[in-house]
């Protein structure tokens, strides 16, 4: 591939269109255009179309601007690396945090990270445990946060170092704990309550809980992302539940009260690396504050 011609296509994406990738790149309209048609016919796809004076990117097209951005960002970050001196170059650390993962609890496991002695550069991404294994898997990432350790079904080589678990905890506006006034768990029953969404460990758990309990919220939202589960529960429109490890952290961010711990219910948190015995003087630190404190 001439990374040129990718480049050329990947300003005029940023730009919405030719005429202004051509003043940012101080080329002519026909040489852009020129240099599209190569890369199309390298690619052997088609990356715009017409659509009136203007052009649209195909699907094919915001596939690939999604690598062109992955390959200039790390274009970038090696010319500030190497543009750094020896002594003050930071070590990069790339961690994936599987979207499950409560940030707070993210951010308590990988805060040690950033106290190293030695200056270090953190990166992280988050979105489903397949892609991040996948991506460790091909030494893309150093290491990876979940709820639970690689799963069977997954061919990925890796190990699964358990940090800790925890029960979790329901919580409530005052609102609604005035409105079920019974005691733990039977204020539950006909509650509007918030939950995971179907296919969590979590989420079975809590199912589990609940018929064993006979206990019948009324359910009125599933969640991917706990944080915004959260933000809903800050405004009275259902019961969720956290970590009992950070609740004194959600009473004061969102404004409301634990109503009740559930011991049964254990969330778990893994570290997923590729190194059965871990090396990596950053990863190490991480796991082992997360053992020795978070967790403890």
């Amino acid at each position: 591939m001439n990374y040129k011609h990718l480049h050329y296509f990947w300003v005029v994406a940023k730009e919405g269109s030719i005429a202004k990738a051509s003043n940012r790149l101080h080329v002519t309209p026909q040489t852009i255009s020129g240099q599209l048609s190569l890369l199309e016919s390298a690619l052997s796809v088609e990356l715009f179309v017409k659509a009136g004076r203007n052009i649209e990117m195909t699907e094919t097209g915001r596939l690939v601007l999604n690598y062109a951005d992955e390959i200039f960002s790390l274009g970038s970050e090696l010319e500030q690396v190497l543009h750094n001196e020896p002594e003050g170059r930071p070590q990069l650390f790339r961690v994936g945090v599987a979207d499950v993962v409560p940030k707070s609890i993210a951010q308590r496991i990988l805060l040690p990270a950033l106290q190293m002695p030695e200056p270090t550069r953190m990166i992280c991404k988050e979105t489903g445990l397949d892609s991040l294994l996948a991506e460790l898997s091909i030494h893309r990432l150093d290491l990876v946060l979940a709820d639970r350790p690689i799963p069977p079904n997954i061919s990925t080589r890796g190990f699964s170092h358990k940090l800790g678990e925890c029960s979790v905890s329901f919580f409530a506006t005052k609102s609604l704990i005035d409105q079920f006034n019974r005691p733990f768990p039977q204020c539950l029953n006909g509650a509007p309550i918030l939950l995971p969404s179907l296919g969590n460990q979590l989420r079975a758990d809590l199912d589990q809980w609940l018929s064993k309990s006979r206990i019948h919220p009324k359910i009125v939202a599933e969640f991917d992302d706990s944080a915004l589960m959260k933000s809903f529960g800050q405004e009275g429109v259902g019961i969720f539940v956290a970590p009992t490890v950070i609740s004194n952290e959600v009473e004061e961010h969102f404004k409301v009260t634990a109503i009740g711990q559930v011991e049964e219910i254990k969330e778990s948190f893994y570290a997923i690396s590729v190194e059965r015995r871990v090396s990596n003087a950053i990863t190490s630190a991480v796991i082992k504050a997360a053992n020795s404190t978070l967790f403890s």
